[in-house]
């Protein structure tokens, strides 16, 4: 058609093809997140014509710390209980003499404190992270020397140096001490005399009674505040750190703040279920310490573990997400009773709600598909 013959009014070519990118956009039907605009060219740098009507329901570019978080059950308790034993003659086997006392389930024992008594011998608490691993006497040398006169200095013997010699005045406190322990004075300590604990215990179990045979394992102990454990997932290790802070929702609903205390080495747990295709798992033992004062039962609880953090971002629903024909994600920017479709980069997902970077900013008005 050329300029003379044209109809008075009808729209030149120009016109008509902005009309049919007009209605593209009106026609383009917003079902929920994750719909295909079909248009191409409408994505990442496309700069359309404004619909003419906006969606039914909007919501607003926000700016917040986004937080993922892994919510795992627990067991509110005492900790870990750890097995102890008698280290001398006979092991696990016997012979290595008779139970002759035990404490009570739930007692504390402290440093210098009875845990056990074999042929009426008691076998001693002290602090420390080294286990007495050789008799100790004149002339030994190391670590284990230091740990033991530290706690000598620490129960109120002295005149020794507290080093890593065990020298003659060492002898005299030892003596000294197992006089007024009511054993026999020999200024040695061997590992059936002392079991070491990083600080004071609790009862937990008997694993014997008075009278049976001395064993690798009499009674079992844990730490004396209450903690919970946790066995998480060993690919969820790097979400437990010592001294990190977690969020436990005790039995009852009430909610506190807590600390990873301790995180354990990869265990293999059996499967018990007896379903078909379960199999073990390998978790990570995780202690977790409320804080002082702390008013629950003893009972299941939940702790959540912060997984990663993004501050200071801007987030839209998850729903108000748009997937673009070219591929990507796209949002219904609402302006002046009209809209447009941004491209936009999405980063973390969490709480229902997603963090974007493009052409938007803080407080826009986005649609959200229905």
């Amino acid at each position: 058609m050329n300029r003379r013959n044209a109809v008075p009014g009808a729209p030149g070519p120009r016109r008509r093809r902005r009309g049919l990118v007009i209605g593209g956009v009106v026609g383009a039907a917003v079902v929920g997140a994750g719909v295909v605009l079909a248009l191409t060219g409408f994505g990442r740098g496309a700069d359309p014509a404004p619909a003419a009507t906006g969606p039914d329901e909007t919501a607003t570019v926000t700016r917040q710390t986004l937080v993922q978080r892994t919510t795992v059950k627990g067991t509110l308790g005492y900790g870990e209980a750890v097995a102890r034993g008698h280290q001398g003659a006979g092991g696990a086997e016997g012979g290595g003499g008779t139970v002759t006392w035990l404490p009570g389930v739930g007692d504390v024992v402290d440093r210098g404190g009875v845990l056990f008594k074999v042929d009426e011998r008691p076998t001693v608490l002290l602090l420390g992270t080294l286990p007495v691993y050789r008799e100790l006497g004149s002339g030994a040398e190391g670590e284990d020397v230091r740990q033991l006169e530290e706690n000598l200095k620490a129960l109120g013997y002295t005149g020794f140096t507290v080093d890593t010699k065990f020298t003659e005045s060492t002898v005299q406190a030892v003596k000294k001490w197992q006089k007024d322990r009511g054993v026999e004075k020999t200024g040695t300590v061997g590992p059936s005399d002392v079991l070491v604990a990083e600080g004071p215990v609790r009862v937990d179990a008997l694993k014997v009674r008075v009278g049976d045979p001395a064993a690798a394992e009499i009674l079992t102990t844990t730490g004396v505040d209450r903690a919970i454990s946790v066995d998480l997932d060993l690919a969820d290790r790097d979400r437990a750190v010592e001294g990190g802070a977690v969020t436990v929702e005790l039995p009852g609903g009430a909610t506190t703040e807590a600390v990873v205390s301790a995180v354990g080495s990869p265990e293999v747990v059996e499967d018990e279920s007896g379903m078909p295709g379960s199999s073990d798992k390998t978790v990570i033992p995780v202690t977790v310490t409320l804080p002082d004062g702390t008013d629950a039962d003893a009972g299941s609880v939940k702790v959540t573990f912060v997984a990663a953090e993004r501050p200071d971002v801007l987030t839209v629903p998850v729903a108000a997400l748009l997937a673009l024909a070219e591929g990507g994600y796209g949002v219904e920017v609402v302006e002046d009773g009209t809209s447009r479709i941004v491209a936009v980069e999405t980063g973390m997902f969490a709480d229902g709600s997603v963090e974007i970077t493009g052409d938007v900013a803080e407080g826009d008005v986005v649609g959200m598909p229905s």
